[in-house]
């Protein structure tokens, strides 16, 4: 196994706004209110660029 396995800043703050847009969508779809899915969906894509920049930084593993 990888000796940090995904555990960098990078990983975890995607994760971490991922968790939080799957959550936002999944309110948004229970209460039946259409802006607050969006805004969920809107934060996927975000916590793609997120991670992938903060990766470019030097806060991910740097091609290991």
């Amino acid at each position: 196994m990888s000796d940090n396995h995904g555990n960098t800043p990078a990983a975890w703050t995607a994760v971490s706004i991922g968790l939080a847009s799957f959550v936002v969508g999944g309110i948004g779809l229970m209460v039946e209110s259409m802006p607050v899915f969006w805004v969920g969906v809107a934060l996927a894509p975000i916590a793609l660029l997120v991670g992938f920049v903060m990766g470019k930084m030097g806060y991910g593993t740097a091609g290991h």
